[in-house]
């Protein structure tokens, strides 16, 4: 097959494929239009897996496109109480590191959704990895949750994910999607280097205006 009839074949995995890149960018970037951009991945790669036959990583696009207008939502604003004259005080949601109760939560989250993924795919469906799919497909949802709060350790998340499925997607063929997700790890590892400066930042302001009031 020629190229130009290769990019024929493949022009919708592509384009999810560049609208994917362009999503994780933003997200280093901590720009809000990642969520609608994200809207449109998702869509697109909706139909990219279920040709593929990569269920759970179907409907995991699914759980994305909620998570992505709850995620607009969050981070458009967080109401931070009240200020002079009874006027409500706004500001956008800030980056914040993961407690012990909350990664002890997710970390069970993480378990119950893999083993209900797993059964499923493996009982239910044709899938031919259906381990492989079901972990990365709940590492995934508790990393896009995390994204959506601004919790800056979804990065270690996403770096695991993102390695292992190049993997994956590797053994199904879908090649234009490997390459997004080797991109999308190297930009994972320049996503927590930005996001620890950013966290660094916000501290500092905190504690400025801290000394400031005292």
């Amino acid at each position: 097959m020629s190229l130009s009839g290769w990019i024929e074949h493949n022009w919708i995995e592509i384009f999810g494929a560049v609208t994917g890149i362009i999503y994780v960018f933003l997200e280093i970037r901590q720009n809000l239009w990642l969520w609608p951009i994200g809207i449109i991945t998702s869509a697109v790669y909706i139909w990219v897996f279920f040709h593929g036959k990569l269920y759970a990583d179907m409907s995991l696009q699914g759980y994305y496109l909620a998570i992505s207008i709850i995620g607009w939502y969050w981070w458009r604003r967080k109401e931070q109480g009240s200020g002079g004259a009874g006027e409500r005080v706004i500001e956008e949601l800030k980056v914040t590191r993961i407690s012990f109760r909350l990664s002890m939560i997710l970390a069970g989250v993480f378990v119950v959704l893999y083993t209900s993924m797993f059964f499923i795919l493996r009982e239910f469906t044709d899938s031919p990895v259906p381990g492989f799919d079901a972990f990365l497909t709940s590492l995934s949802i508790v990393a896009t949750w995390m994204l959506a709060r601004k919790i800056f350790e979804h990065w270690y998340l996403w770096i695991i994910v993102n390695s292992a499925a190049c993997g994956l997607f590797i053994y199904r063929g879908l090649y234009p999607t490997v390459i997004l997700y080797a991109v999308y790890c190297l930009m994972s590892f320049a996503g927590l280097k930005e996001w620890r400066k950013s966290f660094t930042r916000d501290q500092q302001q905190v504690h400025t205006t801290g000394s400031e009031i005292s």
